[in-house]
């Protein structure tokens, strides 16, 4: 997610959301009993470097053979160094701290891949960042996962390892269109009025599975569709098992490799000339500066401090804003005196469209639906903005000059870093080599981390396997995902705990993007691993489970733009369906 914004969620939500996988990733180790996910004890002897026919160590590719005959080095302890140097150990509780500690680092190089692609918005424009860049960097870790868990090693060490990547494919899939999307639904919840659309800002029926829910737009429908299209390179890769002709696997995974690629580019193509998401990011931007800017000018007209002592709104001062508006003195404010309140403040350095922010403000404020916003209204308005801004900026303390000016200055920062600049000139960016420097140095970072520890991280996950006798899909599936996918999903709960249908819209079209860049980017990586190590397509049970879930929620997402809070049960119940088919399908009926 590109942009980053205010959460209202409660805070043992987000821990159960992070704990749920975790949980069953222990129960999972009842499935133990199935194919081998890790080569034999014989396999791990390092090679002499002479023998090529050796499975240990040996590589097709001459620099790998250098890379493998350093990286698999033999401790003393039983366990094999990455790069020669890095920690390994035995243990479960060792090997489950570096599968923590690796996996924050990969979520730490996805943050700063988005950093650094925010930053880029800035100088190039959403049009080509925010539709070629953004989709690719966002999935970097994941294809660097799935690229190194067969890329080194023998074979037959490959094989075995590669079950690693497809785990991270599947679960990540599986991750966004159950366990987040469910959540999203949850903490973006409203009132659906007699006609099923859900009212913004309005959630007073509970866990209502029928009375409240979220809804969409009509593009983010669109988004859902062109994730159902996604799941085609599956179908195709299948076609060899299912009418029984082994002989034209290879050709098929090469045809599948060109359609997943041609798909890739097809996507990216639509986003830089239909470029919506952005633009609504950019409009997103835009309300919250016009929040801070009246947060602002209320402060600089010395009306009082909008924080009083105990740390909630200044309620007397918020009134002396309300009646300082209300120029008429009839007890209420009408759409004219809100916008000429708002053309008296200045905003600088944006493009402010005057009659749209009234509307959004109308729309927040005005609950009663009445056309005027009366005073208990303003002051809950004003005091729920406050609240906002001080989650925004937490470090700026109590002080309401301070964080008043520190909310005012990050939101113009997210203005300008999605500013359009085919809509805007580009002579209101400040220093722009030097955001051109940093954007650069984030994405060298976020790569480079990334590059670097993929492949410990990959290690760890099968000692983690070999230590607890969980199957390693079964870790990647459920453990990897929180590590790649954390960012996305804290900005995805959040943007939906807005509670409004334009952010709901924003978040379900990024869950669908993910998804998209999954079923084909990454896709074509591991298809591109399979190919060029000349490993055996042994994967049915795990595409079955992605073509599933893509499908069924793509049908029911991709018709319709209203979601009841019944439909996240369904999403929820995806998820360890999923892990039950792929255990049946492999370890019951020998699928692999």
């Amino acid at each position: 997610m590109a942009t980053r914004a205010v959460a209202r969620f409660n805070p043992l939500f987000l821990r159960l959301f992070v704990l749920l996988p975790i949980l069953l990733l222990f129960l999972a180790a009842k499935g133990s009993g199935g194919r081998i996910i890790s080569p034999p004890a014989e396999d791990l002897l390092v090679s002499d470097g002479v023998n090529p026919g050796g499975k240990s160590g040996y590589s097709p590719f001459p620099l790998l053979r250098r890379i493998t005959r350093s990286s698999r080095f033999s401790s003393a302890e039983g366990c094999e160094q990455t790069y020669g140097f890095l920690p390994c150990t035995t243990t479960v509780v060792g090997n489950l701290f570096l599968v923590l500690a690796y996996g924050f680092l990969m979520y730490k190089a996805a943050t700063f891949l988005s950093g650094g692609s925010e930053l880029l918005l800035e100088i190039l424009g959403p049009g080509i960042i925010g539709g070629l860049f953004l989709p690719i960097l966002g999935a970097l870790p994941d294809a660097l996962l799935i690229l190194v868990s067969g890329l080194s090693g023998s074979k037959e060490e490959a094989q075995n390892q590669v079950l690693i990547g497809m785990g991270l494919l599947a679960g990540s899939t599986v991750f966004l269109l159950t366990l987040l999307w469910g959540s999203c639904v949850v903490v973006g919840k409203c009132d659906l009025s007699d006609n099923l659309i859900s009212i913004d800002s309005k959630d007073t029926r509970g866990f209502s599975l029928f009375g409240s829910g979220v809804s969409t737009d009509l593009q983010t429908s669109y988004a859902a569709r062109i994730m159902t299209i996604s799941i085609l390179p599956f179908v195709i890769v299948q076609l060899p098992k299912i009418f029984k002709f082994p002989s034209g696997q290879r050709l098929t995974i090469l045809i599948t490799i060109i359609i997943s690629v041609g798909l890739v580019i097809s996507y990216c193509i639509y986003q830089i000339f239909q470029p919506w998401i952005q633009r609504r990011r950019l409009a997103y931007a835009k309300h919250k500066h016009v929040i801070s800017g009246i947060l602002r000018h209320a402060q600089m007209q010395a009306l009082g401090r909008l924080v009083a002592s105990d740390g909630e709104p200044n309620k007397p001062v918020i009134e002396k804003l309300f009646y300082k508006i209300d120029l008429d003195a009839d007890g209420v404010v009408s759409r004219s005196e809100l916008r000429a309140f708002i053309i008296g403040i200045q905003f600088e350095n944006i493009d402010l469209d005057e009659d749209d922010a009234v509307d959004r403000v109308m729309a927040e404020f005005d609950t009663s639906g009445n056309a005027r916003i009366e005073r208990n209204e303003f002051i809950l308005g004003i005091s729920n903005w406050i609240k906002e801004a001080k989650r925004t900026v937490e470090n700026s303390g109590s002080y309401s000059k301070k964080f008043v000016h520190d909310f005012h200055m990050k939101t113009k920062e997210q203005h300008d870093l999605l500013i359009d600049n085919s809509d805007e000139g580009v002579e209101e960016i400040e220093n722009p080599t030097m955001v051109y420097v940093k954007a650069i140095l984030l994405l060298l970072l976020g790569t480079i981390i990334a590059a670097a520890f993929a492949d410990p991280l990959v290690d760890a996950v099968d000692n983690f396997s070999l230590a607890t006798n969980i199957p390693s899909f079964f870790i990647s599936f459920i453990a990897m995902p929180l590590a790649t996918n954390s960012s996305e999903a804290v900005s995805a709960l959040i943007f939906a705990a807005r509670k409004k249908k334009r952010t709901s819209s924003l978040t379900f079209s990024e869950v669908y993007g993910g998804v998209t860049m999954n079923n084909t980017l990454c896709l074509a990586v591991f298809l591109a691993l399979v190919y060029l190590r000349q490993l055996q397509w042994d994967f049915s049970a795990e595409v079955l489970v992605i073509f599933l879930v893509c499908l069924l929620m793509g049908l029911f997402t991709c018709f319709r733009t209203t979601f009841p809070l019944w439909t996240c049960l369904v999403a929820y119940l995806l998820y360890p369906l999923s892990l039950i088919l792929v255990y049946i399908l492999d370890f019951k009926f020998g699928w692999s």
